[in-house]
């Protein structure tokens, strides 16, 4: 069994975060995730990029199935940028799998996602011990954002996941500093090559150990000299260089037009560093705001008001306690470095941002990836906390662990109320979906479409309506309109233009009109319109779209 985490609290008031029922709750919660998953992965609709990343996944295997003779995938739109391996897998499996290729898809994610919160929790409980362990698997599964996430989000959510497990690998070789293990070094080496294969940011990694590392040299430098020191990083360097490798082939595995040239990697960096698109707005404290031209608070500010209250206490406590632990040197140096690495691992992402100013856009979702990290170290520092109490009454203790029962019973409570749209939620602090309608974007992947476009066709079945004599019925949409035409089926067509629709179906974000026309169903949550469907059979609507408030 591994040995507990480091403690900022000795003694026997912090026993009992070593017993281990703690284990076998964080084995329980992964079981019940994986029946979650079971049952609720059909709920969960398609996104924007869903289709384009089904077809990529599609030629990449052709690519391999041809022996690359068929290279469409090397230069398919912008996607050849960034790794396919989910895209591959989830094609793969839909041969296999009793499901069409999107419920496949939902599913896959959904496992990929509960693996992750897997190695979350094993690195939550090297920093902390069992029940921060626990904790840190409870917290995540029960954040709205990772958890909506990880059904739908075909490269965020699995590169969220990489990363958790390229962490975990980390703090396993800085607990064999300076001699890691030849096992390790694969197995961080497979680690990052997973993650840079998925998106080549996971290079950001090389950041969140280099204050581990300056820790662990400055730690050395005072009880064996700088000579020895230095001796003894340039030994950690020279054991851990053969990951580079392995890491190479991984990634290549996974995203064959990186390794076409030994340039293209750095290619890809280049066209990410600068904007691709042609710039559009989206609604940002209740204004639109180029998106390019988001302010530097952007992601703090965003990040204050999606995660849960508790996560946002403990985590903040964590990070004061980790930089207190940095320095007390009655602890393990490597325990020390550990926890700053993954402290690192929540913080540098978003302050690299807010330097360099990226456009930042559709929320937080491209740094969800922050979030494993975020989590063990929120249950690290409630770990602290609850143990500081025990050391000070058993009522204190009891009240404490209740308190945070309560915040994540609130979380499983919010989750509940906005299945399957968990990814839109936002915190009380914002006043809930409700408070942050008009000055944030909900739904901005377009997932409500699925439910209302099975509204639709139970309606047209209800009413016992007959198809025109076109033979199909034609739906115009704002919105997704790829994701509208494959949730509709062959009976629909959609178009842009609703001037010769029968149909409207409209998003509930800033860009969409509210039409004057029946109602024929509403996707609704917490009083808030995720999607309609309009009845304008012989009515004049000229367009969906309309302009947004000043």
């Amino acid at each position: 069994m591994m040995r507990a985490g480091p403690s900022s609290f000795a003694g026997p008031a912090s026993l009992w975060a070593a017993r281990p029922v703690f284990d076998r709750l964080a084995l329980a919660l992964l079981a019940v995730l994986v029946i979650a998953a079971g049952l609720t992965f059909r709920d969960y609709g398609l996104g924007w990029d869903d289709y384009t990343h089904s077809q990529y996944g599609d030629l990449l295997l052709s690519l391999y199935g041809s022996g690359f003779r068929d290279q469409r995938a090397l230069s398919f739109v912008n996607l050849y940028m960034y790794g396919g391996g989910f895209d591959m897998l989830a094609a793969l499996a839909a041969k296999i799998l009793p499901f069409d290729l999107f419920e496949t898809r939902r599913l896959i994610g959904g496992l990929i996602g509960i693996a992750g919160i897997a190695a979350t929790w094993r690195l939550g409980r090297r920093l902390g011990g069992p029940a921060a362990g626990f904790l840190t698997a409870l917290l995540l599964a029960t954040l709205p954002l990772f958890y909506g996430h990880m059904f739908m989000n075909p490269k965020d959510a699995p590169f969220a996941v990489a990363m958790a497990f390229l962490l975990l690998a980390l703090v396993h070789a800085l607990e064999h500093y300076p001699e890691p293990p030849r096992a390790v070094v694969v197995c961080v080496g497979l680690a990052l090559g997973v993650a840079t294969g998925t998106r080549i940011l996971a290079l950001i990694g090389a950041l969140y150990m280099l204050p581990a590392m300056l820790l662990l040299l400055i730690d050395d430098a005072h009880t064996r000299g700088w000579r020895e020191a230095w001796r003894r990083l340039g030994r950690f360097v020279l054991l851990m260089l053969p990951l580079l490798p392995i890491a190479y082939v991984t990634m290549g595995l996974l995203w064959p037009w990186a390794v076409l040239d030994p340039l293209n990697p750095l290619l890809a960096v280049e066209y990410f560093a600068h904007f691709f698109e042609k710039p559009w707005k989206e609604l940002y404290e209740g204004a639109l705001v180029s998106v390019p031209d988001m302010p530097a608070t952007y992601l703090p500010k965003l990040f204050s008001l999606k995660l849960p209250e508790i996560v946002l206490l403990a985590g903040a406590i964590g990070l004061i306690g980790t930089a207190i632990t940095a320095f007390r040197r009655d602890l393990s140096a490597r325990r020390r470095a550990a926890l700053l690495m993954v402290a690192g691992a929540a913080l540098i992402p978003v302050v690299y941002a807010m330097i360099s100013r990226p456009a930042l856009y559709n929320g937080v979702r491209h740094f969800t990836f922050i979030l494993p990290p975020i989590a063990a170290i929120a249950a690290v520092g409630a770990v602290w906390v609850l143990t500081w109490l025990r050391t000070r009454h058993v009522a204190a203790f009891a009240t404490g662990a209740a308190l945070i029962a309560l915040g994540i019973g609130s979380s499983i409570t919010d989750m509940v109320r906005l299945h399957p749209y968990q990814y839109a939620h936002f915190n009380w602090l914002a006043g809930g979906v409700r408070g942050a309608d008009l000055n944030y974007m909900l739904d901005y992947w377009g997932l409500a479409f699925k439910q209302a476009t099975e509204d639709l066709r139970a309606h047209l079945k209800e009413t016992g309506e007959k198809r025109p004599p076109r033979g199909y019925w034609i739906v115009a949409v704002c919105g997704p309109q790829r994701v509208a035409q494959v949730e509709l089926g062959a009976k629909f067509q959609t178009t842009a233009d609703p001037r010769r629709a029968d149909f409207a179906l409209t998003l509930g974000e800033f860009y969409c009109r509210n039409l004057n026309a029946p109602v024929i169903a509403k996707v609704v949550r917490d009083d808030v319109t995720f999607a309609t469907v309009y009845d304008i059979r012989g009515r004049t609507v000229g367009d969906l779209l309309t302009m947004p408030p000043p």
